[in-house]
């Protein structure tokens, strides 16, 4: 089975706190706790201020997975993939 991750930010959730919660406390499959809670998004932004949030955490990701991304190749690479997550789809 293939890994979740966040259909807004692209995290991948590997454990269930990491998951987001519905209105009525329980998980939400599809957003991360940090994107999703109670069953409303977090902070309401636009698909660039996301990629702008995330890029900070750049340095983070580069260690986990092991890469040595620059800002501007991991914005390019988050342009290109946003557009087919659930909360930015037809934007």
């Amino acid at each position: 089975m293939e890994q979740p991750f966040c259909q807004s930010c692209a995290m991948p959730m590997t454990s269930p706190e990491e998951h987001g919660s519905n209105a009525d406390g329980s998980a939400n499959a599809d957003y991360c706790c940090f994107c999703f809670k109670d069953g409303a998004f977090a902070s309401e932004m636009t698909m660039e201020q996301m990629i702008d949030h995330c890029v900070q955490y750049l340095d983070g990701f580069n260690s986990d997975a092991g890469l040595q991304l620059t800002r501007e190749q991991a914005v390019a690479q988050m342009r290109e993939h946003f557009p087919t997550l659930k909360r930015w789809a037809g934007q």
